[in-house]
């Protein structure tokens, strides 16, 4: 007989499996499901308190803009070409992220006739939103390979980043008889003049995850902090940090999660990571340690992780955390039975202790929640069937 924890364990491989199959059946030819294709999406906030969102309409990649809160949105603005194919389904979804002078940045996946394969998007706007940019494709490499779930980040100093997983040494592994390559690679371009070029392809390293998010961090000596799931020897599927400087120059790499989750698949749940006021990183996470699955939040050290704790139930997944000073709030979505709940913790002590909440719920399919740091607060951005695009305040 198998038990209660093991029970949930199987059905969430199972989901994952289940997925995974997905994803690649759709870049293989197949249709996506269209609940979750739909529901793709990530927001920002300007300097001004707008908030930004970016997510698929009618096939197409939109832009969308509200003042807050309770407050509408705009018309949808589409960015992406009229043809073009978008990647819009869980950890794959279009990107945005937003300058010193309200500059907007896009990003997104065009899946290739090819199975698995795609190249990463970008559009920018340097008049707050005024008008697009013609798409264009980030990286060098144009092989009919995997160039997927896409990140972007602004430094410090102004300079936009793309990270992307890649396949390239993969395949290259392949043509050379070696049997032994683990997942894919992460590489990354920079661009020095607000999106008008890039420079690049740089690689990070090689054994990433195929299909999971980035998390990218700008910190405050202009480089940024990458945080990926890696497939450390032999098959164990915890989280990398790096530090990645604009010159290409990758620093640092080492692992930060220590679940040893070994599983041959790729569970579609990349990390978060922010750091606080003291510059403590703080990350969140996903991972099936034993038969414990879930969602997790932990401080991440050298060769440990802190205050390390589970989110919710078993069925907890996709979490997303903000710090703003002491304070952090970490949202996560959660099936109870009947309707998929919106959750969050606070902490105003820099993760010491918690408080749980609440938030909202739908009961038909959601994307996955996105925390804001909007004017004194934290706002969850979600995009559900029923409801649309919704923010949520976090109380504190």
């Amino acid at each position: 007989m198998v038990g209660a924890r093991g029970t949930v364990a199987a059905i969430l491989l199972f989901a994952i499996g289940a997925a995974w199959a997905q994803d690649h059946a759709a870049h293989a030819g197949g249709k996506p499901h269209p609940q979750r294709f739909a529901l793709g999406s990530s927001a920002a906030v300007d300097s001004s308190g707008t908030i930004w969102a970016v997510h698929v309409n009618g096939g197409r990649v939109a832009i969308r803009h509200t003042g807050g809160v309770g407050q509408s949105w705009s018309a949808p603005v589409v960015l992406s070409e009229a043809e073009e194919r978008i990647e819009a389904d869980g950890d794959a979804r279009p990107k945005i992220a937003v300058g010193a002078s309200n500059e907007l940045y896009v990003t997104w996946t065009h899946p290739l006739a090819k199975p698995y394969t795609g190249e990463i998007r970008f559009t920018r706007s340097i008049d707050g939103g005024k008008t697009f940019s013609a798409p264009v494709t980030v990286h060098r490499d144009r092989q009919q390979i995997t160039h997927r779930f896409d990140a972007v980040a602004v430094s410090q100093r102004g300079q936009v980043f793309v990270a992307w997983i890649d396949r390239r040494d993969a395949v290259l592994a392949k043509e050379k008889g070696e049997t032994d390559y683990r997942g894919a690679a992460l590489y990354y371009a920079v661009s020095d003049d607000r999106g008008a070029t890039f420079r690049g392809d740089f690689k990070v390293g090689d054994h990433s995850c195929e299909c999971c998010r980035i998390a990218l961090r700008p910190r405050s000596d202009g480089q940024m902090d990458a945080m990926w799931r890696h497939v450390f020897e032999p098959n164990v599927r915890d989280h990398a940090l790096a530090v990645l400087a604009p010159d290409g120059t990758v620093t640092d790499l080492h692992r930060v999660t220590f679940d040893d989750w070994r599983i041959d698949a790729c569970p579609h749940h990349g990390p978060s990571l922010v750091a606080d006021g003291a510059g403590t990183l703080h990350s969140v996470w996903f991972a099936l340690p034993s038969d414990e699955a879930g969602a997790f939040y932990g401080r991440l050290g050298e060769g440990r992780v802190d205050g390390q704790r589970k989110l919710g139930s078993a069925a907890a997944e996709h979490p997303d955390l903000a710090a703003a000073g002491d304070m952090l709030a970490v949202v996560w979505k959660e099936f109870d039975g009947e309707r998929t709940q919106l959750r969050a913790m606070t902490s105003s002590d820099r993760g010491q202790t918690w408080r749980d909440q609440v938030l909202a719920s739908t009961g038909d399919a959601s994307g996955h929640p996105q925390l804001l740091e909007a004017g004194a607060g934290f706002v969850v951005f979600w995009n559900t069937r029923a409801e649309g695009l919704t923010l949520t305040a976090v109380p504190r």
